[in-house]
């Protein structure tokens, strides 16, 4: 493996990082309805666990309301079950065909709770990000000492996978950022 792949491919699991990172924030739910807030509730379908995306339409009525269409009458009861008894602190509304998910104001104190995970979150991606960028240096390193790369490319590499780690952690700090401040408006 050449240093340019090292690099290439130290940047793209930063890139796969910083993704996972952003789908996690979508689970971390603010005041504002998101139809993602549903994905990780699983419901039973004819004996395996799907996500409620998978048995019906999930949309948004309005800023704080979620809908769900199941697309067979007898998935109803099951989703609004699922829905209630997940972590999520939502209390779903049956009508008819139509499941309304109402999204309950939050609490200061929950809202600086939900602070915190976010701040959390961000650390571990950062961690995941730093252990990427010292592989791609080790790896680097290794090349060095096989001989296969002089000690200026490893400098020279080692400074281009700094700046690509600088980069995304910048993006990761950009991302808490406005997530809290998602969070903390009322």
């Amino acid at each position: 493996m050449s240093i340019v792949e090292i690099k290439q491919q130290a940047t793209q699991k930063m890139q796969q990082s910083l993704e996972s990172f952003q789908h996690s924030l979508t689970k971390i739910r603010t005041g504002r309805a998101n139809p993602g807030l549903l994905d990780t509730v699983h419901v039973d379908y004819y004996g395996s666990m799907v996500p409620i995306s998978q048995v019906a339409n999930v949309a948004l009525l309005d800023a704080r309301t979620i809908s769900v269409s199941p697309w067979e009458k007898s998935m109803g009861a099951k989703i609004e079950k699922a829905i209630r008894d997940s972590d999520l602190g939502l209390n779903p509304a049956s009508q008819g065909d139509l499941i309304r998910v109402p999204m309950p104001a939050m609490t200061e104190e929950r809202r600086k709770e939900l602070t915190k995970v976010v701040r959390a979150e961000g650390e571990h991606a950062k961690v995941a990000i730093r252990n990427l960028r010292r592989e791609a240096n080790d790896s680097v390193k290794k090349l060095v000492k096989d001989k296969l790369a002089s000690e200026d490319d490893e400098r020279r590499s080692q400074d281009e996978v700094q700046k690509s780690t600088d980069r995304f952690i910048v993006e990761v700090d950009k991302m808490v950022a406005s997530k809290e401040q998602d969070l903390m408006a009322v």
